[in-house]
């Protein structure tokens, strides 16, 4: 029996386990339901859940199996386990149904390991992810100078043994394309909350405020293109030609623009939420002393929220640093290291990218090299993302 229909049927037991043990359990209460410790529907939510859990473990078991190459991928014999398991299930649920079982309790028991598993199933993904990304760094500097990655200033990867893998060009791209981003986010997305929460009435808010959020809901493929099209061209024939700079549309200011208009939304929003968190008795104090609205922005608001701002602004700057296609399509793929906005760059997230992309040999540096770029990037935008919450929590607690 193929698995989608044993999953099916297994839902249908479910669901057929739930009727049957609610009509049981009115059926066992006799005359007065109140005599029963557990309402009937807790009785059908313990049966339903009796019937899935012994099937999602065979289910879980069969994965485990065909990962480890033991079993082979959707067979027969897997479906009917996992039906087995589930009648087996049902039946065991059916029979504990009575006045004095404490179904209630069983059902929350049952939901709370449902709870744990699911959070614990998130810590080990992540532990994964930065295991595979420590074990595989460790053999790329088993065969390539770690002095050499960290603070070599070239970057020629070559498939012949003759590869020079600095990565500071790419840092150096992946900061200055962050910093341009930055500037332009974050006057545009402060201004932006700061009008929003202190000045727009509540039907202009309630228009204006989904508008911006909703550029947070376009891909970032789409920004790419906008950044290929319109943007680079535009930079190229107004600036970068005119005052001999540069004569490609690829540049770090072309990704660096469009990548502020991205992000505006996650620093304005988040912005708005900490200004609008600020008491209204600290507006109220303020007015009654004389002071103007636009005083009572620079002088209470501001200064009462200026941590959570910060915070808002680091997780912010650590989305820029994750970014890709807005770079690749807008910055180009080169490896330099320059002051000129106008010259063409790359960044980590890029390189990682082309490095496992294509018919490399996975176990050569020039492949292995991704995971250590992977690391580092992990390593930095870890950082920015505890010194955000650091500076959240620490506004969190002076006002809650």
């Amino acid at each position: 029996m193929p698995m989608s229909w044993a999953l099916l049927v297994t839902l249908l037991l479910a669901g057929a386990g739930y009727l049957v043990g609610r009509s049981r359990a009115f059926s066992s209460a006799g005359a007065d339901i109140r005599l029963m410790h557990s309402r009937p529907t807790y009785h059908g939510a313990s049966v339903a859940l009796l019937t899935v859990a012994p099937a999602l473990v065979v289910l879980l078991l069969a994965a485990v199996l065909r990962m480890s190459g033991l079993l082979a991928a959707d067979t027969a014999a897997t479906g009917i386990a996992v039906l087995i398991a589930a009648v087996i299930g049902l039946g065991y649920g059916i029979s504990r149904i009575n006045a004095a079982f404490q179904a209630r309790n069983a059902v929350e028991r049952m939901v709370l390991t449902f709870l744990i598993l699911c959070s614990m199933i998130a810590i080990a993904t992540t532990a994964g992810i930065v295991l595979s990304l420590i074990f595989e760094t460790g053999s790329f500097f088993q065969k390539y100078s770690w002095h050499e990655f960290f603070f070599g200033t070239e970057w020629t990867p070559r498939f012949d043994g003759n590869s020079q893998l600095g990565m500071l060009p790419l840092l150096w791209g992946t900061l200055y394309i962050s910093f341009i981003a930055l500037l332009v986010a974050v006057p545009i997305g402060l201004m932006a909350a700061i009008y929003l929460s202190e000045y727009a009435s509540p039907r202009v808010r309630s228009i204006a405020k989904p508008l911006v959020e909703l550029l947070a809901g376009i891909p970032t493929i789409v920004y790419g293109l906008f950044a290929l099209i319109t943007v680079g061209p535009l930079l190229r024939d107004a600036i970068a030609q005119p005052l001999g700079l540069g004569n490609s549309a690829s540049s770090v200011l072309t990704a660096g623009l469009v990548m502020g208009i991205m992000l505006i939304p996650f620093v304005s929003s988040l912005s708005d939420d900490i200004i609008n968190a600020v008491p209204q008795s600290l507006r109220d104090g303020a007015l009654g002393l004389g002071s103007t609205p636009s005083e009572i922005v620079r002088q209470v608001v501001m200064p009462a929220a200026l941590p959570g701002i910060v915070g808002a602004v680091l997780l912010a700057a650590s989305r820029a640093i994750g970014e890709t296609m807005i770079v690749v399509l807008g910055a180009g793929a080169a490896a330099t290291m320059s002051l000129n906005p106008l010259e063409a760059m790359t960044t980590i997230t890029v390189k990682i990218v082309s490095q496992l992309t294509g018919d490399n040999d996975f176990s050569s540096p020039e492949t292995l090299v991704a995971f250590a770029l992977g690391l580092t990037l992990f390593v930095i935008t870890l950082g920015l993302n505890i010194v955000a919450l650091i500076i959240v929590r620490k506004y969190r607690e002076q006002y809650e």
